[in-house]
């Protein structure tokens, strides 16, 4: 099976299937990132969650076993709902840059910014990751 019939197989769109592109994409590099520069991340982690960097690379093996979960289609949906739940988890990150904009080398505008683009993040990923499934034909159309 080709990477096409990957994201196709359960008959997504094509906008979908770019969605999905999208999501995995922004998963994967962010996944890697997180033990790639595990320090950096630790450092915006809100100093009330214990163990910052045992946190980071939770949500970095997370972020990578969601990125290779939507592309399998049997588990698309429930890799789907996890990465929707890991991003409404990291919001308290968000939060805390906000209000300790000092504390980073991150534009005040930057920070900002990642709100709104958590939001159509969310939106994506249960657009391209939860698609009502097919009801199976009712058994008098069999006929």
């Amino acid at each position: 099976m080709n990477l096409q019939n990957a994201w196709t197989h359960r008959q997504i769109s094509k906008k979908q299937a770019f969605g999905l592109s999208i999501v995995f994409i922004w998963f994967f590099i962010g996944g890697i990132m997180h033990f790639a520069a595990t320090r950096i991340e630790a450092s915006v982690v809100p100093p009330y969650i214990p163990w910052p960097m045992a946190a980071v690379l939770v949500s970095g093996a997370a972020e990578l076993l969601g990125a290779a979960g939507i592309l399998i289609p049997r588990v698309r949906r429930a890799a789907g709902i996890g990465l929707f739940l890991l991003t409404v988890a990291v919001t308290p990150v968000h939060i805390y840059m906000l209000q300790r904009p000092e504390l980073f080398h991150v534009p005040l505008w930057a920070l900002w910014l990642r709100l709104p683009i958590q939001l159509a993040l969310l939106w994506l990923i249960h657009w391209s990751t939860w698609r009502p499934r097919r009801q199976p034909a009712p058994l008098h159309s069999l006929r």
